[in-house]
């Protein structure tokens, strides 16, 4: 650092190469955001001013010249400059961190020596626009993106929540908080944290989802954002803790952790305004969740030791394996063997590549985000997912500036709008960011210090921060239960689904975003034994008793109105037909009967009781 006793500037003044274009994109990229604060000038304009340095001075390094005199050049001088706009790590790392400051001036020296090759990657990266990014427009893309989802969630679950959980479902809340509270003593309103402890009749079920629709039309409205998304949270964790098996799906979690960082990425405000730019941290701890949601699916994969990922093959079973299949998948499983293992190949290439990208540049930020929100797009055409797709592709927009968007940049430079207060929002981004890293290093192999193991312990019971991966092993066969009913034990009717294979000739369809929880829980089911889905049994005695709310969620009840004396299940292996078959059938699906799933059983008392 030098320092200068004629021509002080009445502001710090930063001085440049006009010539250099390099020099130039960085220059206009700063200059608005340090309007007032920083004045910049070409050293052609200036260096008259300054007699006491040379010309070659200015030539050879970036200066900053403050009013008191001192000089800073080089990496020096650029570090300096950040502090005026309120970033005083670099510098403090720069001049006190053995060896920092004699990388930074190398590399620094490296860029000035190779400015026309700085330019031409730069303009790769970055593209020609020096505005600085704003994110106001894509932050409320991910809030009415991932209000969407709420608005999915919650209406796919209202018409099913009788029949699940409700007091005549399949597995009544009621009974589950009962059985909590009996166990766990006080301790049970940590363990489980649901609204539904004030009473879990089933007009409190209602009221949950009715009030999940409505503050969803509100958030995707703008209407008080923050606290919208604080309430549908709280009402989205209130009914995965009561829905028990059948809302532990991947997507649920993943929806109560975007929903929880959507609180800290909208503006504090109760009317519809403006775009408005989110804090820094909140944006990029959603950016970091699209990371790992991506990142770990892909290493699952190939941590598992599955061999049908490793040789790349595993889309050869996949498409018909899946929980519920589209017609889509049908054509796609028809393709030759070898493009599908080129499939698998470039689904790796994007998880485990484009994920790294979202933090880098513009250009590189945009690249990223097209492969991953064409991949989810992929998987939507060819999966009934849910509001998984949808969530998913709202996480990674996130990562995009407004430049990138149509329309460009909305949020005048300088335009501030009321966010959350650092002293509420670090803690809470220091919170996430050490159990999510935990979570991380465990799904890698690595054992997390004993306090950190001990948080994740803690905030596990508010599914919020969580795991991901999905597919690690691939399923290889289709075993598919077949629920029938009998009067006599002589003669058995099928009971027929609604989007779950069944009736062989019968076209896979699209449910998506609507998610049909029973339809999903019997593909897990088939997996195992009714042991291992204790809620079967359940179902059954549903069936057994007629039960109007569970019959409503099956395509065909061949006894109603009335209701059958006997039930069972048998297990079939389904596979798709080939194209000849199709033809020559019409069918969709040939199946096997492999045996049986449940014996017979009927009502206590009844014949065959159990």
């Amino acid at each position: 650092m030098g320092r200068i006793t004629v021509g002080l500037p009445p502001r710090p003044l930063a001085v440049f190469d006009g010539q250099c274009g390099f020099c130039r994109f960085w220059v206009e990229r700063w200059r608005g955001r340090l309007a007032g604060k920083v004045d910049f000038e070409s050293f052609q304009q200036v260096a008259e001013r300054f007699p006491e340095m040379s010309v070659d001075d200015f030539r050879q390094a970036f200066q900053l010249i403050e009013p008191d005199g001192a000089v800073s050049a080089g990496a020096d001088g650029i570090y300096r400059l950040l502090t005026h706009a309120g970033r005083c790590v670099p510098l403090w790392i720069h001049r006190h961190v053995p060896g920092a400051a004699a990388i930074s001036e190398a590399g620094y020296r490296f860029v000035a020596d190779h400015r026309p090759l700085a330019d031409r990657v730069r303009k790769a990266l970055l593209g020609r626009n020096p505005e600085p990014s704003t994110f106001a427009r894509s932050a409320r893309l991910f809030r009415r993106l991932t209000a969407l989802s709420y608005l999915a969630s919650f209406l796919s679950l209202w018409v099913q929540i009788d029949a699940l959980v409700g007091s005549r479902g399949i597995l009544p809340a009621a009974s589950f908080l009962g059985l909590i509270r009996r166990e766990l003593g006080s301790s049970a309103y940590w363990a489980a944290p649901t609204l539904l402890w004030l009473g879990a009749s089933d007009a409190a079920l209602h009221a949950l989802c009715a009030g999940g629709v409505l503050l969803s039309v509100l958030v995707f409205l703008e209407v008080a954002p923050a606290l919208g998304f604080a309430l549908l949270w709280g009402l989205s964790l209130s009914l995965s803790v009561a829905g028990q098996q059948f809302l532990e799906f991947q997507w649920d979690a993943l929806l109560l952790e975007a929903g929880f960082l959507a609180i800290w990425i909208s503006p504090l405000r109760l009317a519809p305004g403006p775009p408005a730019e989110p804090p820094r941290a909140a944006r990029l701890l959603i950016v970091w969740l699209a990371f790992q949601l991506v990142f770990f699916s892909g290493v699952v994969k190939l941590a598992s030791g599955d061999p049908s990922w490793r040789s790349l093959t595993a889309l050869r079973v996949h498409f018909q394996t899946q929980p519920l299949p589209t017609q889509l998948e049908w054509l796609a499983h028809q393709l030759p063997g070898r493009g599908l293992d080129l499939m698998t190949l470039t689904m790796f290439a994007i998880e485990l590549g484009a994920p790294f990208f979202l933090f880098g540049p513009r250009r590189l930020r945009a690249i990223a985000v097209s492969s991953l929100v064409a991949l989810q797009v992929v998987i939507a055409a060819t999966g009934n997912y849910a509001f998984f797709n949808l969530l998913a592709v709202a996480l990674c927009l996130a990562a995009l500036d407004d430049q990138s968007l149509p329309g460009g940049r909305c949020v005048p430079p300088g335009a501030r709008f009321r966010n959350w207060p650092r002293g509420v929002l670090a803690p809470v981004a220091v919170l996430i960011v050490l159990v999510s890293t935990t979570n991380a290093t465990s799904q890698l192999g690595w054992r997390p210090p004993r306090p950190a193991a001990l948080l994740s312990l803690i905030v596990e019971p508010f599914r919020s921060i969580n795991r991901y991966g999905l597919f690690a092993v691939m399923t290889t066969t289709r075993p598919e239960i077949v629920v029938e009913g009998s009067d006599d034990g002589v003669q058995w009717k099928e009971y027929e689904f609604r989007w779950k294979p069944g009736d062989p000739s019968r076209a896979p369809h699209w449910v998506a975003p609507h998610q049909p929880r029973l339809d999903w829980q019997m593909w897990f089911a088939a997996l195992g034994g009714p042991e291992q889905s204790p809620w079967f049994s359940a179902f059954l005695r549903r069936l057994l008793e007629g039960e109007p709310a569970v019959r409503r969620l099956l395509a065909r009840d061949p006894f109603a109105p009335g209701h059958p004396r006997l039930v069972r299940a048998l297990l079939y292996d389904y596979r798709f037909t080939t194209i000849g078959e199709m033809r020559r059938t019409g069918a969709w699906w040939s199946r096997r009967l492999l045996g049986e799933y449940y014996p017979a059983a009927s009502l206590p008392g009844g014949e065959n009781s159990r």
